[in-house]
């Protein structure tokens, strides 16, 4: 079942300048930073309400947010949707013919459980599902 919005996640092609200007021209505080390796992104994320804007900036090259910023430039990159099992929303999706970026789940910012769907299925829009740590609920 899906729970709510739990981030949108904005790419930027320089991770200290995109921090600065949310948090000193928007004015939103830091809430979270974090490498993650597997994805090749630095992030940044800023509480607003119960969401957070999640600013991500590749750390390679070839990576998939590197290559998105090369095409389309800084920008929305995707919406993530929070999740209360990952694995039984991902059959849910895949039964109902869903085409799937990731059929099982991997390592996301925080401790969370992350998959994609494909942005061909969802109107050009890549979605993001976040099963987030039971202790961080």
């Amino acid at each position: 079942m899906i729970r709510r919005i739990h981030h949108v996640a904005v790419a930027v092609g320089g991770i200290e300048e995109a921090l600065a200007h949310v948090r000193d021209t928007l004015g939103l505080p830091l809430a979270h930073r974090e490498t993650v390796a597997q994805q090749k992104v630095d992030t940044a994320s800023f509480a607003v309400g119960e969401s957070t804007i999640e600013l991500v900036c590749p750390t390679d090259p070839g990576s998939p947010v590197a290559r998105f910023i090369e095409a389309k430039g800084e920008g929305i990159h995707h919406i993530a949707l929070e999740v209360d099992d990952i694995e039984a929303e991902l059959a849910r999706l895949k039964e109902r013919g869903m085409k799937l970026i990731d059929e099982t789940p991997r390592a996301g910012a925080g401790g969370t459980r992350i998959a994609f769907l494909h942005p061909k299925a969802n109107r050009g829009v890549l979605i993001e599902l976040v099963e987030v740590p039971a202790l961080s609920k």
